[in-house]
């Protein structure tokens, strides 16, 4: 098949301000290499978990299906298409039915494993029966589970060779399998919370955000309250459960846990959004902010989002209104919420985490 002649330039469209990360790594490259070696074009491709565009800047002569899950990903994948001129509208993600049936897919695989087989599970019902799946990861990140969960879709599961330390998953003669149930269900405090597979801190509720409800302190009078990075929405609905009048928006980056927090918490003045920034809301909104940031981007570590956060909740809270986050010790954020809040007090804290309250003064 006829090899890619045009090279684009990728960035990585984020908030991040780290110009050494890359938009791309040798699992992309290596991706690419498998898809221009085929000798027969794919009808129909989809793309699943291009961070940044690489794969559907460098495969849009395909017209591929870009499957995503994050506001951030759509915003920069469609930043780099414009950047190198290029019309492409074909998005979804793996909650959605697929307009035509898939017979090569793409994966760069996620950290999460239960978004992995999220992916697989979309596709093996959204595609043909001689349906190729090429997944690549840095060999630093193999487990064996990998190899395990592909085999529950497909009969064969190959590896490629090692190259510039990524590795390629071949996957071929799909399996017929019954639909799985992809929502699993938490219990926290006798009250049953569901979220679908790949949301944050699947299986359980993450001990910050338990330490966070443990501590956290809602005045009566915080009548319109933002919970950012809202996951499957358990402290959004805590916090409705003691004020049952109050406004309360959730914000979440991820389409999987909004639509996750739509099954757990819901009433007239309960609000979801997608998005993974404060633009859609005007200057002195909230009485209260509350949330436990994002700072783990897939294998990357990386303060510089929750630091934006923080200072889009700044402008976005009243005056005399607060933001109490959870966060882990070593993260250091006091001295990055020193420099944007006039009051910083630390309301709890134990040998791996500390809460937060910022108080708007002024």
């Amino acid at each position: 098949m006829h090899h890619p002649t045009s090279s684009y330039p990728i960035k990585r469209f984020d908030l991040s301000t780290n110009t050494s990360l890359k938009a791309w790594s040798a699992a992309d490259e290596y991706l690419l290499q498998h898809v221009t070696d085929l000798d027969n074009p794919p009808k129909h491709m989809s793309i699943y978990h291009d961070r940044f565009g690489f794969l559907a800047c460098h495969l849009q002569a395909f017209h591929p299906t870009v499957i995503t899950i994050q506001k951030s990903q759509e915003k920069a994948i469609k930043a780099n298409l414009e950047l190198n001129g290029i019309s492409l509208s074909n998005f979804s993600n793996p909650l959605s039915s697929l307009d035509n049936k898939i017979d090569l897919a793409l994966i760069k695989n996620p950290k999460s494993l239960a978004l992995f087989q999220l992916y697989l599970e979309h596709l093996i019902h959204h595609s043909t029966e001689d349906l190729t799946v090429f997944s690549a990861f840095m060999t630093r990140h193999f487990t064996p589970k990998l190899l395990k969960i592909a085999g529950e879709y497909f009969e064969e599961v190959k590896q490629s060779k090692a190259k510039k330390k990524a590795r390629v998953m071949i996957l071929t003669q799909k399996k017929h399998v019954i639909r799985k149930e992809i929502i699993d269900t938490i219990v926290y405090k006798s009250r049953v919370y569901q979220q679908y597979w790949g949301v944050f801190s699947g299986g359980h509720i993450d001990y910050a955000t338990q330490y966070f409800l443990e501590h956290m302190q809602i005045r009566q009078t915080d009548h319109c309250i933002l919970d950012v990075g809202s996951g499957n929405g358990i402290i959004a609905n805590e916090i409705a459960i003691q004020l049952p009048d109050a406004e309360i928006h959730l914000l979440d980056d991820s389409c999987l846990a909004v639509a996750s927090a739509k099954l757990n918490i819901t009433g007239a003045h309960i609000y979801h959004h997608f998005n993974n920034d404060l633009s859609i809301f005007d200057d002195h909104t909230f009485d209260l902010i509350v949330t436990n940031p994002p700072f783990h981007f897939e294998h990357e570590i990386n303060i510089d989002t929750p630091i934006q956060l923080f200072k889009e909740c700044l402008r976005c809270l009243k005056k005399g209104g607060s933001l109490q986050l959870v966060a882990n010790h070593h993260l250091n954020y006091k001295v990055h919420l020193e420099k944007l809040f006039s009051s910083v007090q630390v309301i709890a804290q134990n040998d791996k985490y500390v809460i937060y309250r910022c108080i708007k003064t002024r």
